[in-house]
């Protein structure tokens, strides 16, 4: 594609969730939405590969069908109440058909199916923006209606995505699909930080971005698109796969890395709610997570490929991005900081 194209895409793409970001009005919310899910289309569809445009259709489908119920959502809130105000959602059917529409956009159980074969068909610089910039402007719509949502409906859909997204991705091999059913438990938590507190909802929001984008920059630097990709990459890029071990181990949530904050949030205000039973479950739930976390961080720095060879395949590894090693640090060592990440909040 061409680089001006792949520009004025990026540009589209930041600007229609900038507008949905900011704006107060339905209709430019949904514009923004709207903008979003055009521009994003031609850069998933860019290798002209039959997988590519499957990926494309099946994105475009999903995310035109959920725009269509938020709109219909806000005109049946404006229809009763009079209101376009974002803020102002307040009638029970309204709330429920936003809360599964942005669900739907943002992957989660059992409005998830369509993410991982998204990402498997995108490349893995599109897979990040879709697990990471595309999550933004869902988000900031679920944070403006934060006091009219429906706490049930949110514990469910968060309870079935921290459990379908951990045991789904246990016998994948693909990074891609093991990065979607990740993203898929991770909103899992996002949803149940919702009924706790915005503040906390935020922090989770912006942990999971930072250590996703350190992730995928790690997995574009290696091209490793499989577990076996993995294998055979330490004796090219020792030092930065075996940093990526603690970004792997703080994206499971492993104690004292970064991860751990917004799960330990989380579990601590759902205890001191009287919400034991759904704490408990939250808790085990990132088992099977971390189990597949593991195994890619032993596929990755704990073995040696078996047909170990001489060449240096220069063509597979790419100059290391800049911002690799401050990100890393963040992802794995914040957790001192959890007293003034609070106060700041």
């Amino acid at each position: 594609m061409n680089p001006t194209i792949t520009l004025l895409f990026i540009l589209s793409l930041t600007l229609g969730t900038t507008i949905t970001m900011t704006s107060t009005h339905w209709l430019l919310a949904w514009a923004g939405l709207e903008m979003n899910t055009l521009a994003i289309i031609p850069i998933i569809a860019k290798q002209h590969h039959p997988r590519a445009t499957e990926a494309a259709t099946k994105y475009f489908l999903i995310q035109a069908t959920a725009s269509t119920l938020i709109l219909f959502s806000s005109t049946i809130n404006a229809w009763k109440t009079g209101q376009w105000d974002i803020s102002q959602l307040s009638t029970p059917e309204s709330t429920t058909m936003l809360t599964l529409a942005l669900a739907m956009k943002l992957g989660l159980a059992p409005l998830h199916l369509w993410l991982p074969e998204v990402l498997q068909g995108s490349t893995l610089p599109t897979a990040m923006i879709i697990t990471t910039w595309q999550k933004l402007a869902p988000m900031a719509l679920l944070l403006l209606t934060f006091n009219n949502l429906n706490h049930q409906i949110l514990i469910t859909l968060g309870l079935a995505s921290a459990l379908l997204g951990g045991w789904s991705g246990l016998n994948q091999t693909q990074t891609r699909k093991i990065m979607a059913f990740s993203s898929i438990a991770h909103m899992g938590w996002l949803f149940m930080a919702l009924t706790i507190s915005p503040n906390i909802t935020l922090i989770t929001l912006l942990i999971y971005l930072l250590i996703t984008s350190t992730l995928f920059t790690m997995l574009i630097t290696t091209s490793s698109k499989t577990l076996l990709d993995l294998g055979t990459t330490l004796h090219h890029t020792p030092n930065l796969l075996i940093t990526s071990l603690l970004t792997l181990m703080s994206l499971g949530g492993l104690p004292p890395l970064t991860g751990f904050l917004p799960k330990w949030l989380i579990l601590s205000a759902l205890i001191t709610d009287n919400k034991t039973l759904i704490s408990m479950i939250m808790a085990l739930s990132t088992l099977p997570s971390l189990f597949f976390y593991l195994r890619m961080s032993q596929m990755t720095t704990l073995t040696l490929s078996p047909k170990t060879t001489p060449t240096q395949h220069k063509w597979r590894f790419k100059t290391p991005i800049t911002p690799a090693t401050p990100m890393i640090t963040l992802s794995a060592l914040l957790l001192p900081l959890t007293p003034l990440i609070l106060n700041l909040t």
